[in-house]
């Protein structure tokens, strides 16, 4: 090959590299700027890191509330990068946010019920090391989207899926949740013919366990987390009616539940840059409001 054609070869390749990194398709974990990364839990020989944004001169005297985020991606994939918008607005507010990693099936080929656990073990980080974090053990919000929305929710309403070599003495569940087109019935109802029961069918293969068990709403009882929903009525992914069910469910057993439902929205359509950012500072607005009313935030 002539030198010339090995230079344009190189070039070609150096920049099919780039483009492959710039969708991070190459290089993970990420990295994410202006953050602080901790790892919370070492397991199938992967470090699982949390990447934590405090507000501006934060000290560990502080005792602030803190949020934590889960990515979604189907318990398939996903980022951590997801959320950095949403932890840079709220620690900016005045929280301290945190984007957390967790196992999913093409990197770490496992099941969703893995997913939870990795969840509740972020949680349970977060209180175990509220003293070095500058946050309040008894303000901490479990957040995310779509499967990261279901391992949220999954952290407040289902015991069990604990990693058992942790201090089981440090509570994994969270004292509110913030949930985006979360999956919240993975499991039929009974008595219900308005639900969709064929997208629930071969579930049970990406979950690792029966569907049910990992089913937030078969799993509410008194004394959820107070819990704020974002949903599309145009979700076909994960149906509108899912995420009215549950809240209906959640009222009757007497738990704080507020669903925001959005026209014309679509799945995903709360993230960064989506519909040319329409729902991203409406979305926020209503967390703000939310965490606000639970004295996580002082009003504006």
């Amino acid at each position: 090959m002539k030198k010339q054609a090995k230079i344009v070869l190189i070039i070609f390749l150096l920049g099919l590299t780039l483009m492959t990194n710039s969708f991070g398709q190459k290089t993970y974990p990420p990295e994410i700027k202006s953050s602080k990364v901790e790892t919370y839990k070492s397991i199938d020989s992967v470090d699982l890191k949390l990447w934590i944004f405090n507000p501006e001169d934060h000290k560990i005297s502080d005792n602030r509330a803190v949020v934590v985020f889960f990515f979604g991606g189907g318990w398939k994939g996903g980022s951590p990068s997801q959320f950095v918008h949403q932890c840079e607005y709220l620690s900016e507010r005045g929280m301290v946010a945190i984007t957390a990693d967790y196992r999913v099936a093409t990197r770490n080929d496992v099941k969703a019920n893995k997913c939870v656990t990795d969840a509740k073990s972020a949680v349970r980080w977060i209180r175990e090391h509220a003293d070095e974090l500058g946050i309040d053990p008894d303000r901490i919000a479990a957040g995310g989207g779509s499967a990261g929305g279901h391992i949220a929710a999954a952290t407040g309403t289902l015991t069990g899926f604990e990693e058992v070599s942790e201090d089981m003495s440090i509570s994994s569940i969270p004292d509110a949740m913030v949930l985006f087109n979360p999956a919240l019935i993975l499991a039929p109802l009974k008595g219900n013919n308005n639900l969709n029961t064929e997208r629930l069918k071969g579930l049970e293969e990406r979950l690792g366990v029966s569907p049910i068990s990992l089913s937030p709403y078969h799993h509410i009882s008194k004394n959820i987390p107070p819990t704020i929903i974002f949903h599309g009525r145009d979700d076909t992914t994960v149906p509108f009616n899912t995420v009215e069910l549950f809240e209906e469910e959640m009222k009757s057993k007497g738990n704080r539940c507020e669903l925001n439902a959005y026209e014309g929205a679509s799945h995903g359509f709360f993230n960064y840059g989506r519909n040319d950012n329409k729902f991203y500072p409406l979305t926020m607005e209503k967390l703000d409001a939310f965490f606000v009313s639970l004295k996580y935030l002082d009003p504006r």
